[in-house]
């Protein structure tokens, strides 16, 4: 059996932007241009302590030309950075939100089309999450604090240049004091970054799943008087995700020391500065530069400290959002392949399965040695008892699941042969729980991939007989509710069935599309089925005994196999 591909927790956050390279690819020249102006910023401003540096000599010397000269390139380089800065800062969240943008799109496409089987192996709330949370983490990190993170970088390089340029005695004095204990908190912090960080998102993830849960089986635990236990159950890993919360926060605040080491380096840079001054060594300029440029080098260090946790938070959800992306990649691998025999495919033709053997788990066989034909126009019904394997096969006949031994064939080609949307346009489902959007019958119908007007809709409506059905529910513009709400289960299989007839497939499955409902609505299905295509080949997994008294032949499952083929007089 073909394991589907599960998403890790806490997944590696080594080489990230590496692995995020090709999605950064596109917007490569906006990020650039960004880049260049942001290194402008960050060169004006460092400038500003040599120029008062050299107009403390003028003051010194008496050199009022020189101080005059000083004084107003300052004060061009003051407006020239103040302009720089504003630049850079809209065109670097531009392109961020762009990248974020296309992370977010890549996402929900690669999400849509993902498997059926990694879809059902993990929890909605932390493909929720990941999806939204973490997208949404990542874009306020770029509006907040990308450019003050590229600010600071730069600031950093640039005034270590000054002070080399200056006396690179007193700099290596002043590197000496104040980087290596820097990098030991530094190191501190990032050895326990990312077990803390990722520690967090995934207790969050795990809250978020719950709470989506808890909405799915809302009247389950207010029948059944189950809250209470449900809300121990919420509690315990909504404790879990305050301690993780902490964990971080502690990690986070091991950043604070440096304050106390940018203290330190300074007072002994006035020492040994003081020092040089009296014994003729260097100018008053030079300290002061060393000053002033100093207190850039703290801030740029106090920046990227107090940015560390802000970079940790967005490395982790990057690191998740990249692991959802090359989990559902990899799936691809269940998916048909782009190209196949789409060219020489037939829009009609024969469907059949051979051999056809499926397990969810190791040793346990769903199905097995199961071969059937449907030919072009055949309409038959699949009948069994509960978890005899109907559903299954049903969406091996699909292609939502790929089969782990036997074939599944259209047209004599095998469905994992056959692009993704060749085969939709020729196989189609409709699951027993039809899914629906908030809005109107209209704007569900325009879920189809062709994007149908009112016109083919209204031509779909006639077609299968529903006019008076659709009538009395108020016409196409007919609110449905919150994702289908104020129709019953039978209305959104008649959703559902329109929705086939305008994809119009050469095979259409319905699993289960009359049970459980109102004899009214299952006779209008019945009767909707009847106007269905006479080329179209219809299949449904059926329990009430008139729906399968309409079928010509009855396919019995038991087991996993085939029990036997049946033929019914209508």
């Amino acid at each position: 059996m073909a394991e589907p591909v599960l998403l890790d927790e806490q997944p590696d956050e080594r080489r990230v932007l590496r692995r995020a390279a090709p999605y950064l690819r596109p917007h490569r020249r906006a990020l650039l241009v960004a880049l260049v102006v942001g290194l402008a910023d960050s060169a004006a401003l460092v400038a500003v302590a040599p120029l008062i540096g050299r107009a403390t000599d003028a003051l010194l010397d008496r050199d009022r030309g020189g101080l005059l000269t000083a004084a107003v390139v300052l004060v061009v380089l003051a407006a020239l950075q103040l302009g720089l800065a504003r630049a850079g800062e809209l065109l670097l969240a531009k392109a961020g939100e762009n990248v974020v943008r296309s992370l977010r799109e890549k996402c929900v496409e690669n999400l849509a089309s993902a498997p059926l089987r990694f879809l059902e192996s993990h929890r909605t709330g932390d493909l929720l999450r990941r999806t939204t949370g973490e997208v949404a983490a990542l874009a306020s990190f770029v509006r907040m604090h990308l450019r003050r993170l590229v600010s600071a970088t730069a600031t950093l390089l640039f005034t270590l240049v000054v002070l080399f340029g200056y006396s690179w005695q007193l700099a290596l004095v002043q590197i000496a004091v104040f980087v290596p204990l820097t990098l030991l908190v530094m190191r501190w912090f990032q050895r326990s970054a990312p077990r803390a960080f990722g520690g967090k998102a995934a207790a969050e993830a795990t809250v978020a799943a719950t709470f989506t849960e808890t909405l799915n089986v809302r009247e389950a635990l207010q029948s059944a008087r189950g809250l209470p236990g449900w809300l121990r159950r919420f509690d315990r890993e909504n404790t879990a995700a305050v301690g993780a919360a902490r964990r971080a926060i502690r990690v986070e605040n091991r950043i604070d020391l440096v304050g106390l080491i940018e203290g330190f380096a300074l007072v002994v840079l006035l020492l040994v500065g003081g020092w040089s001054v009296s014994r003729g060594a260097m100018g008053v300029g030079t300290v002061v530069v060393f000053v002033l440029a100093s207190r850039n080098l703290f801030d740029s260090f106090s920046d990227i400290s107090q940015l560390v946790g802000e970079v940790q938070t967005a490395r982790t959800g990057l690191a998740r959002l990249l692991d959802l992306l090359a989990a559902t990649d990899r799936s691809a691998e269940e998916k048909p392949r782009e190209g196949g025999q789409a060219a020489e495919l037939p829009l009609r033709g024969e469907l059949s399965c051979e051999d056809l053997g499926y397990s969810y788990r190791d040793g346990t066989e769903v199905l097995s040695g199961v071969s059937l034909g449907f030919p072009v126009g055949d309409r038959s019904g699949l009948v069994g008892e509960t978890g005899s394997g109907k559903t299954t096969l049903s969406k091996l006949l699909c292609g939502l699941y790929a089969p782990d031994r036997g074939a599944v064939r259209f047209a004599g080609v095998d469905l994992r042969e056959i692009p993704e949307a060749e085969l939709r346009r020729r196989v189609v489902l409709v699951p027993q729980e039809v899914r629906m959007v908030t809005g109107t019958v209209a704007a569900n119908l325009e879920l189809v991939h062709s994007a149908p007007g009112r016109a083919e809709m209204e031509r779909a409506v006639a077609e299968l007989g529903l006019q008076e059905w659709l009538r009395d529910l108020g016409g196409l513009d007919a609110e449905v509710g919150v994702r289908g709400s104020r129709l019953s289960a039978g209305e959104r299989q008649i959703v559902g069935l329109l929705r086939a007839a305008l994809a119009d497939p050469a095979v259409l499955v319905l699993d289960e599309a009359t049970a459980d409902i109102d004899p009214v609505t299952a006779g209008r299905l019945e009767h909707a089925l009847d106007g269905m295509r006479g080329d179209r080949t219809i299949i449904v997994v059926a329990h009430r005994p008139a729906t399968i008294a309409r079928l010509p032949r009855v396919i019995a499952l038991d087991g996993g196999r085939v029990a036997g083929t049946m033929a019914t007089t209508r």
